[in-house]
């Protein structure tokens, strides 16, 4: 047989060997099943899809229902139809059943309802990812298949006990990962499914109950531990479903959201909300950074965040004086007392612009409880008294509508404000806080914007409330006259009968189709938050995405000695302090990336300024370090490019050398998360002194998966 012309599998060179039809018969033949049932399996989606999409909206959670399973049902189409027969990730089999168990990305199952494929979140396909020599977990052998262009370009067999050695072509447990990390790198993060190692699948099936901390070193996978976490998740937790609230995942900066941006739909989750901290507010894209390092350092504090609180309270505060109302049929009096009983009547939580609606009702009910008159019904009275212009003049001018831009700017720009808010600050703190343009926003400037957005809520809240319940009011009306003109219509053969059930004329108006509230979808509540390089994030930051997620169900990731301005406490004291009452530890301390040559180099540039920096064992070889003048990077970088047909080359320092195709040009602290096959590092002596210059050079060295390169100035 010509295993090259007609096989899944392209072993050609010095892999002929394992072209062996004793070796890949059974793969062969549970390809062609899966191929088969693939194709079945996508004709069937498309099916179901064109039926939802054709069915009838009925009411609103019908639709919503219809909606959401149109949803999954392209998530799952776009996916198989994407990978096709690379679904697969590899087998095992177990003692005492020598029939191979095949683990993918996704599930699939024949005709029959038998399983071809067992998604890779399961629990029965644990084993794959967890198995070692020390805890073999059951398993005689496990078979990893590595993917080109829809066909195995190679696979490594591990034997698990002396029986699964007969008729294994490769034998070597790390092969198939190491192989994998030294492959070219692209402009797109792929996912590691097929080499997830036991350490990391430990963390990625945790639970998610409290905070996970991940702590890891450079290379050590935290990122894709953290995406493939996020997947596996959303997979098994019903409670962090898309109608639960879902997850927010948090990154560093945009060229790391682009990096990961196809991770996670080629784990099969598409509902993901990937953005930075800046991403959370309007006022973030146009932000600048803080240049006043006192001013930096006093908005990082959660606390003064709190100074957002008395700052709404402040336009509070019910009128001390009594005022006559005047209506058509007598004057009522609305005392002190009465505007206190009102404001008091706003629900806690209520933001502050969409509370004044409830205090006019509160004290349209307190007026028209002064009255016993016959001949003045409450609906005459309410609809007097709610356009009496006195009477609302007096309430918007004691409640009036904010905006947060402007509760922030004024903290900003007006010092006794400030000291009324935040009375803990010195003087001479009060005095740096203040600035000529109030609205000049830097991103310090986002957890107060944030908080005030929170706490005051939409200015044109109520006003688009009242257009949503006028519209639904006509739209139930217009349906109530079809209707009517259906029945009066009715020849008595039946046929309009159901129109006459109580409920339907409700049923019948599409609300989903009304204007709604206009909510921020990042705004949450999330049932889960997932948080990248966190150690650079302040308490105020913390603060953001705490009030993100009530549960506090978070999986954090970072290195205390990738900190650009220091991280000298525990993971847990950070937390605790910032409001995380469960906190659990994870860490990870094997460099599966960086070269040790590389490794080697950096390791002394973190300890100097950080002794007791979590610095990763590398696992892998490479070549050693070179250095070498800045006037060669172009011609390195040319070099490089000429000699490799793949792969990402990045210059780091440089900000005037130009971007290209497969070349980076990137500022230290756009690296992180990041990684590239060639790193050219541009005067790194340049980038600072003290912990944040060592930080970032540690960063831009370790970014290397293949070749460093350091150049400096004559």
């Amino acid at each position: 047989m010509n295993t090259q012309a007609t096989s899944a599998f392209d072993l050609t060179g010095r892999l002929a060997p394992k072209a062996d039809p004793a070796l890949i018969a059974d793969d062969e033949r549970h390809f062609a099943a899966i191929t088969h049932n693939l194709e079945r399996t996508i004709t069937d989606l498309r099916a179901r899809l064109d039926a939802q999409r054709r069915a009838a909206g009925g009411n609103v959670r019908e639709t919503v229902e219809r909606d959401m399973e149109i949803h999954r049902l392209s998530s799952r189409l776009r996916t198989l139809s994407r990978f096709g027969l690379d679904l697969c990730l590899g087998r095992f089999v177990r003692e005492g059943d020598p029939a191979p168990v095949y683990i993918g990305r996704l599930g699939l199952r024949d005709a029959q309802g038998e399983r071809l494929i067992i998604d890779w979140r399961s629990p029965a396909a644990e084993p794959f990812f967890a198995a070692t020599h020390a805890d073999p977990m059951g398993l005689v052998s496990r078979r990893r298949y590595r993917w080109h262009l829809g066909r195995v370009g190679d696979y490594w067999d591990e034997m698990f006990t002396e029986e699964g050695f007969e008729g294994h072509a490769a034998l070597d447990e790390q092969s198939a990962f190491i192989a994998s990390l030294g492959a070219n790198r692209s402009d797109r993060m792929r996912d590691v499914l097929g080499t997830i190692q036991a350490d990391q699948n430990a963390i990625i099936r945790a639970g998610a109950s409290g905070a996970l901390v991940v702590d890891g070193g450079p290379g050590t996978g935290k990122t894709v531990v953290a995406l493939h976490r996020t997947a596996h998740l959303l997979y098994s937790d019903s409670r962090l479903g898309h109608r639960r609230g879902g997850v927010l995942f948090i990154g560093p900066h945009q060229p790391y959201l682009a990096y990961v941006a196809d991770v996670l739909p080629g784990l099969g989750e598409e509902g993901v909300q990937t953005r930075t901290v800046r991403d959370l507010v309007p006022e973030g894209a146009a932000a600048g950074v803080e240049k006043d390092t006192e001013v930096a350092r006093l908005k990082e504090s959660a606390r003064l965040v709190e100074a957002i609180e008395p700052a709404v309270r402040f336009y509070e505060r019910p009128p001390t004086e009594a005022m006559t109302v005047s209506t058509p049929w007598f004057d009522l009096r609305l005392s002190a007392a009465d505007w206190t009983e009102a404001f008091g009547a706003v629900d806690p939580g209520t933001p502050h612009n969409e509370a004044r609606e409830r205090i006019l009702e509160e004290i349209v009910a307190i007026l028209d409880d002064q009255h016993d008159e016959e001949d003045v019904t409450t609906e005459m009275l309410h609809a007097w008294l709610l356009r009496d212009v006195e009477l609302i003049g007096a309430l918007y001018r004691a409640w009036p509508l904010l905006e947060p831009t402007d509760l922030v700017g004024d903290l900003w720009s007006v010092p006794a404000y400030l000291r009324m808010c935040a009375p803990w600050l010195e003087a001479e703190e009060i005095r740096a806080l203040q600035r000529a343009e109030p609205h000049a926003w830097t991103v310090s400037d986002l957890p107060f914007l944030d908080a005030a957005r929170r706490r005051l809520g939409d200015p044109q809240a109520s006003r688009r409330r009242r257009r949503y319940e006028a519209q639904a009011a006509t739209e139930r009306e217009r349906v109530s006259l079809v209707i009517d003109d259906l029945l009066a219509a009715d020849d008595g053969e039946g046929l309009v009968t159901m129109l006459r059930h109580p409920d339907l004329r409700g049923n019948l108006v599409d609300e989903a189709g009304l204007p709604g509230a206009g909510t921020d979808p990042l705004a949450g509540p999330f049932a889960h938050i997932v948080v990248d390089e966190a150690q650079e994030l302040t308490d105020a930051e913390w603060w953001m995405l705490v009030q993100r997620c009530p549960s506090r169900s978070f999986t954090i990731v970072g290195d205390r000695a990738q900190a650009r301005h220091g991280f000298t406490e525990s993971w847990r004291e950070r937390l605790e302090r910032v409001g995380f009452d469960r906190v659990e530890m994870a860490s990870l301390s094997i460099n599966y990336r960086t070269p040790a040559q590389v490794m080697a180099e950096a390791e002394p540039v973190i300890r100097g300024v950080l002794p007791d920096a979590n610095v990763p064992t590398s696992i892998r070889e490479g070549v050693p370090v070179t250095h070498g003048a800045t006037l060669e990077s172009a011609s390195i970088v040319d070099a490089w490019l000429a000699e490799n047909d793949e792969g990402i080359a990045c210059v780091i320092g440089a900000p005037d050398f130009p971007a290209r195709p497969r070349v980076r040009s990137l500022t230290p602290t756009l690296v992180k998360g990041l990684e590239f096959d060639l790193v050219v590092l541009v005067d790194p002596e340049r980038f600072g002194e003290g912990i944040e210059g060592a930080v970032d050079r540690y960063v831009a060295m370790t970014r290397a998966t293949s070749r460093l390169v350091i150049l400096t100035s004559p």
